[in-house]
């Protein structure tokens, strides 16, 4: 724009409106080649990038339309020509977007950017040479004239400008390529949560569903598996995941019914690892099912782990295997049986209340020491002939002998039957 003097007027932002000439002129030069343009930039994309020289999973046919697109639309945009039918960064989302569901890595689309702009400008200052030489009749000759009106600094601007526009479009094209990752993740977790889900309902009898809940999951229909059932302590983890994950051990877990539920991966001899790592590392209440081979087992493999997890104190911090609970889980799920066998075998023991503590406690150590008096006497700190006086209680209050077999088991379920204050 001139001034009254017919001097060109100063832009408002400073900028000398000579550097706006020589970039429009340096765009309506470029567009008309825009395929060889495009041929370049795809030649020296593969050239330097061996994701994208390997067609695979990006096609050439797939990279040429892509860089022609964003080519056209960054060369409208740098020149300040009016945009086609979507806006000038259209070209760049949609580039974030088809690379990460390819799954290419945001650092090679973002160095194919790179290289995107180098071409450019090299093809820029091929014009600005060809017009600084005067060459009549060229496509430069817009350039030549623009050139003229322009001096060196504004042909740096130029350059600094070209890539200003490809930091924006890169930008635009990385918010859309971490947006898609976002959205991709999402999906691929609801996935994982539904066939997992249809895993612990029981569906995986269905071959099409545990073949669906291995992909998804990302290990095989076939290896050493357990499920865990973990209440959902306030003192505990919020996820036993994590801690499994810091000692190598693979599992997935959702919140479900008020309890985490997972599934553990297992190699050889890591079952007790599991127990200890539940018990020393989560604070987690929770029960263990046995090992299994296939993940259609794991529905019936979660209703072992939640009967032995009912067989645990609420709050206790204690993660038991379903095979270590066996006689507790029986009594769990026949509560008048359990309370008949309480009454029948200690009832008597039970309204002693002076006496009942030690008696109870002095009964269970003597039968997990083998029913030994000697051995009891060792762990509970007193001499032998005090156990055998306890015991000698016990049988007279129960009417039983301490030396029939089939009182000893009455006593063993008895105890594990107690309510934990009783």
């Amino acid at each position: 724009m001139l001034d009254e003097t017919g001097a060109r007027a100063p832009r408002a932002d400073g900028r000398d409106g000579a550097d706006d000439e020589l970039r429009r002129a340096l765009a309506a030069a470029l567009l008309p080649g825009l395929d060889d343009l495009t041929r370049r930039v795809v030649a020296d994309i593969h050239a330097h990038s061996g994701t994208y020289a390997s067609g695979t999973p990006v096609s050439r046919e797939d990279l040429w339309e892509i860089c022609r697109d964003n080519l056209r639309r960054a060369l409208e945009d740098f020149g300040g020509l009016p945009p086609g039918r979507e806006d000038f960064e259209h070209a760049a989302r949609e580039t974030g977007r088809r690379r990460a569901e390819q799954d290419v890595p945001l650092d090679t689309v973002l160095q194919a950017y790179r290289r995107g702009g180098r071409v450019m400008w090299q093809v820029m200052a091929e014009h600005l040479r060809a017009a600084r030489a005067g060459r009549p009749g060229d496509a430069e000759g817009g350039v030549v004239a623009a050139a003229a009106a322009a001096g060196r600094d504004t042909e740096l601007d130029v350059a600094g400008a070209l890539w200003e526009t490809i930091d924006r479009y890169s930008l635009a094209m990385a918010e859309s390529y971490r947006l898609t990752r976002l959205e991709m993740q999402g999906r691929q977790d609801t996935r994982r949560a539904a066939l997992f889900e249809a895993l612990l309902d029981g569906r995986g009898d269905d071959p099409a569903v545990a073949s669906a809940a291995s992909a998804a999951l990302g290990v095989p229909v076939r290896d050493r598996y357990v499920v865990v059932a973990a209440a959902q302590d306030p003192a505990a983890a919020p996820n036993p995941g994590a801690a499994l994950e810091s000692h190598g051990i693979w599992s997935f877990w959702r919140p479900r019914s008020g309890r985490y539920e997972g599934i553990v991966r297992l190699a050889a001899e890591e079952y007790d690892v599991l127990l200890d790592l539940l018990r020393e590392h989560t604070g987690a209440t929770a029960g263990v099912s046995p090992e299994f081979a296939r993940l259609a087992r794991a529905g019936r493999a979660l209703r072992l782990a939640e009967q032995a997890l009912r067989t645990l104190p609420a709050g206790s911090g204690e993660a038991v295997a379903f095979d270590d609970r066996l006689a507790e889980i029986l009594l769990v799920d026949r509560p008048e049986i359990a309370g008949r066998i309480v009454t029948t075998y200690l009832g008597a023991v039970l309204e002693t209340a002076a006496e009942r503590d030690t008696l109870l406690g002095t009964l269970r150590v003597w039968l997990d020491s083998g029913c030994s008096a000697a051995r009891a006497a060792e762990r509970l700190y007193c001499h032998r002939n005090t156990v055998l006086n306890r015991i000698g209680r016990i049988a007279e209050l129960t009417g039983r002998s301490a030396e029939s077999g089939e009182s000893r088991l009455g006593w063993a379920l008895a105890l594990r039957a107690l309510p934990p204050r009783a």
